[in-house]
């Protein structure tokens, strides 16, 4: 049997892609521990501290698409390379700004390093294994882009105690610089044969409609979803969106084959990715504020107790790829889904008398149900489309990720802000405007407002804004579970049990003479 370029070093091979993706699973959380180190020492205010955040996944996740399909005509080593070095020189450049309004334009030339990089590891990977040992490779990788959520609280409270802020950048460089030596010495530079001519028409109508999605998303919680500024980005993204579909579907050399989606099986897989990053994301976003606040841990104690998520990741993602094979991709995604929504459920009965002990065995549960879905979700979006496309392919399940996870934010961020507001309200009779406000605002705010009232009442008001605090994050909770459960049945309906003799998605060409042929995976033209 003749294998693929690069097959005699493919567990090396991975060791690379996984060094490169684990950079960007480390980015964006290592950087949540500095923020308020970046208030301090740049003046950054609340707005400048979102766009250092935001500026970074709105630029990700609206290049993702067309970064994948460059990968796949120009090489994905290529793409590779060229990520690993502009996400580097932005890695060096946030490190030394000098300003928040630099270090946001900084952030920024990362998230198109990002968009590079993300999608050419998952394509490598698939072109470089074969078709039995990709599950097991998948689960690997899958468990290393976890791994990045849990550690980087860890790693970045860890460089903020012995180092200055510009560390928790800085750190990216010697591994990105090992990352292009080892990368230009043993990965092969698949791509795309059939080079199809390129499609600035759909890349520009995707990054526009993407960026205008995820900032709608990203925004509306503070703004409200109401807001025209939120609304008007919402009818940008639905304009520009369908006209990136229309264009799609009438082009002879679409940036995305749109009849991929035919395929019940990259279709169902890429909506149970969505769903498992929104129901991780959004919890997250309450776990990191519930450790901090309520149990009073410091961020690198709160990090600490976040981490064992990713050991989860990292331990049952592989042994899930290796099950792949024997139980099938429709019982995997389903029981894993199910595992989630379980995971949910248990951290959404906290109360203000639970510890971390209830904290813990809910997000071992949450990450084991991760693990188990993640990895043959991924496997079926990359196993239904031929090896030509899988950097495209590929882009499209990181930015399902992207999606999915901005969602969960989003959402569950405005159950529970609405939820605590309401339940907190009748505890500031008797406060000053100002300060009733600001305890609204944040559980942060409240116990700050309480401790400066003291006495009794200052008591009261703390105790009332932890018990707001947690009865909004359960209920922001349940609509997770609930979502993840909706999840779980529709990989149960639509998720096929296992690839079909012919992999991927069948795909009608034109050759010269005229006669038309069908073309997937591991049948020559």
């Amino acid at each position: 049997m003749e294998h693929a370029e690069g097959y005699e070093r493919r567990w090396w091979i991975l060791g690379v892609l996984c060094l490169s993706l684990l950079v960007i699973g480390l980015d964006n959380t290592i950087l949540n521990v500095a923020l308020p180190t970046l208030v301090r020492d740049l003046g950054a205010s609340t707005s400048q501290l979102q766009w250092i955040v935001d500026a970074y996944t709105l630029i990700f996740a609206g290049l993702l698409l067309t970064a994948g399909s460059l990968s796949d005509r120009f090489g994905r080593r290529t793409a590779l390379a060229t990520g690993l070095v502009i996400f580097g020189a932005g890695s060096l450049a946030s490190a030394f700004a000098g300003s928040a309004s630099t270090l946001i334009l900084t952030r920024a030339l990362m998230g198109i390093g990002g968009a590079f990089i993300m999608p050419s590891t998952l394509s490598i990977l698939t072109n470089v294994f074969p078709a039995e040992e990709r599950g097991r490779a998948i689960g690997i990788w899958a468990g290393v882009s976890g791994l990045g959520i849990g550690i980087g609280p860890v790693v970045g409270g860890w460089l903020l105690t012995h180092f200055w802020w510009g560390s928790v950048f800085l750190v990216n460089v010697p591994v990105v610089i090992f990352a292009l030596i080892a990368g230009r010495l043993i990965v092969p530079n698949s791509k795309d044969p059939s080079a199809p001519r390129l499609d600035p028409v759909g890349a520009v109508l995707s990054i526009v409609g993407l960026i205008s999605l995820v900032y709608g998303i990203i925004e509306a919680p503070s703004h409200g979803w109401t807001d025209p500024l939120i609304l008007t980005a919402f009818g940008m993204a639905a304009v520009v969106l369908t006209s990136f579909i229309t264009w799609e579907l009438r082009s002879d050399h679409p940036m995305l084959n749109l009849e991929f989606f035919k395929n019940p099986r990259f279709t169902a897989a890429n909506i149970s990715v969505t769903l498992v990053f929104f129901a991780l994301f959004g919890s997250l976003f309450f776990l990191t504020q519930y450790l901090q606040f309520v149990l009073g841990y410091s961020a690198l104690q709160a990090g600490y107790r976040v981490a064992p998520i990713a050991v989860v990741l990292i331990v049952v993602s592989p042994i899930t790829g290796r099950l792949v094979n024997q139980l099938g991709n429709k019982v995997l995604v389903a029981l894993g889904m199910g595992t989630v929504a379980a995971g949910l459920w248990y951290l959404s009965t906290l109360t203000i008398a639970s510890g971390y002990g209830h904290v813990l065995i809910s997000i071992m549960v949450l990450g084991t149900g991760m693990a188990l879905a993640m990895t043959p979700a991924t496997e079926s979006i990359m196993g239904s489309l031929p090896l030509a496309k899988a950097g495209v392919g590929s882009a499209m399940n990181d930015t399902t990720r992207q999606i999915g996870g901005a969602l969960g934010v989003a959402i569950l961020g405005s159950v529970f802000a609405s939820a605590y507001t309401a339940t907190l309200g009748p505890w500031l009779t008797g406060l000053p405007a100002s300060a009733a406000t600001a305890a609204q605002s944040s559980v942060g705010a409240a116990i700050a407002v309480g401790n400066q009232v003291g006495g009794v009442a200052g008591i009261a008001l703390v105790t009332a804004a932890k018990s707001s605090f947690i009865q909004a994050m359960d209920r922001g909770l349940a609509v997770g579970t609930a979502v993840t459960l909706v999840g779980a049945i529709v990989s149960l309906i639509w998720l096929p049990k296992r690839a079909v003799d012919v992999e991927a998605m069948e795909l009608h060409i034109e050759r010269p003479e005229g006669v038309s042929v069908l073309v997937a995976e591991g049948v020559d033209v």
